[in-house]
């Protein structure tokens, strides 16, 4: 799979976050990488930001948190393509709860670990 029809797939797992949501992410990017860190390189994704339930008074003038999700080990894990697209789909939202405050122990119990 191209890095850009990996790109339209993320895009398309945020696009099936409901509006609700979506309204209520605040000052958040979202980008693609071919390779995670050379120290993980199973890490289908990361969030680096602070989380909005964390977000006090305080919080003004910040660089956006950063989603970034990797093609590399979300293509070497999937045998089809369908496979692709519900690990990525997965992913997206599971750090996409990161950005809401949701800690990993939580989403593996929803089953988005």
């Amino acid at each position: 799979m191209t890095r850009e029809e990996f790109e339209e797939l993320v895009a398309e797992a945020l696009d099936r976050i409901p509006p609700e949501l979506t309204r209520l992410m605040d000052n958040v990017a979202v980008f693609v990488e071919d390779e995670p860190p050379a120290d993980d390189p199973e890490l289908l994704g990361l969030y680096e930001g602070t989380p909005l339930t964390d977000r006090g008074e305080w919080y003004a003038g910040v660089l956006p948190d950063r989603i970034t999700i990797y093609r590399g080990p979300t293509l070497r894990m999937s045998e089809t393509r369908e496979e692709v697209v519900q690990e990525t789909e997965v992913t997206v939202v599971h750090e996409i709860a990161h950005h809401f405050g949701i800690d990993d122990e939580r989403l593996h119990a929803l089953g988005y670990g």
